[in-house]
């Protein structure tokens, strides 16, 4: 018995996928972002071939070709008035470090109280919150040195720190944080769980805002530890100097000792690296969800 097979129509080629147009990029936005970087970086590597150079090298025969002298000029820096230069490095920590962590604590809790509580004077509070942050530091420096000198703060730690802990522009941001992570519905179950408004803002609404805060924290920090004006009418014994102030005082020194100038330059490469050291060590904290820490409180 033969048997007879049926051709079978082989299945219709499936339709070639369409190629995804290919993004062109734009050869005059790469030239500004070429010329932005280097406008950007240019005045860094100056700054780390110059503390490279003698205070010959530097005046008479400057290249960008690294010299070996760096070790010799952080060496006289150390030197000079018996370490002073690290006091100042120590003072600008503290008043960096302490400073901007109490900013973020009153930011948050201020952000927070404007975005989540309904009380009498909100919108005007918020006005004069976007009111100061109009407003330059440098235009509250002195207000600030009468008010102080009144009460005999002056010349003291306290006198940079206090003016330090208030940032407009930190409450801002820490209120658009707040109302953009922190649910409603997550504090009121909170509130349903017992726990009281202290509670409910430190186990589940700091860990949700963490991202933010950090982002506040690394502004705060990276002012202060640039403030120049505020330490410089506040401050008047150079042994609490910040670094800010301390280069200021050596880099006028420079008019009759030519060799302070590779101290000035040294001293500003050594005074980015903690700032170098503190953006990748909390860089990591931008890219955790926003939401990670209410799911652990």
């Amino acid at each position: 018995m033969a048997v007879t097979t049926v051709p079978v129509a082989a299945p219709p080629a499936a339709p070639a996928e369409r190629e995804r147009p290919r993004r062109r990029t734009s050869p005059t936005a790469t030239v500004l972002l070429l010329l932005g970087a280097a406008y950007c970086l240019l005045p860094v590597l100056w700054v780390v071939i110059a503390s490279t150079k003698s205070a010959s090298e530097l005046f008479n025969t400057f290249t960008f070709t690294p010299s070996v002298h760096l070790f010799d000029n952080i060496a006289f820096l150390s030197d000079y008035r018996d370490g002073l230069y690290w006091r100042w490095m120590v003072n600008s920590g503290i008043f960096a470090g302490v400073g901007a962590a109490a900013s973020t604590l009153v930011s948050a809790m201020a952000g927070f109280a404007l975005a989540k509580y309904d009380f009498r004077g909100k919108a005007l509070a918020f006005n004069l919150v976007l009111a100061g942050v109009l407003v330059p530091s440098v235009i509250l420096a002195v207000p600030q040195y009468l008010l102080l000198a009144k009460v005999g703060m002056t010349n003291t730690y306290w006198s940079v720190l206090l003016p330090s802990m208030i940032s407009p522009y930190g409450i801002y941001l820490c209120r658009i944080f707040a109302a953009a992570t922190v649910p409603n519905e997550v504090l009121e179950a909170a509130r349903m769980d017992g726990a009281g408004d202290w509670r409910a803002f430190v186990r589940v609404a700091l860990p949700m805002m963490r991202s933010g805060l950090v982002t506040v924290f690394l502004f705060q920090f990276v002012a202060i530890w640039n403030n120049y004006m505020l330490p410089f009418i506040m401050l008047g014994d150079d042994r609490l100097f910040p670094v800010t102030v301390g280069l200021s005082g050596l880099l006028n020194q420079g008019a009759t000792q030519p060799a302070m100038y590779t101290s000035v330059v040294t001293g500003a490469l050594l005074s980015i690296v903690p700032l170098v050291v503190l953006f990748l060590t909390l860089q990591r904290y931008w890219r955790v969800d926003l939401g990670a820490g209410a799911v652990k409180a």
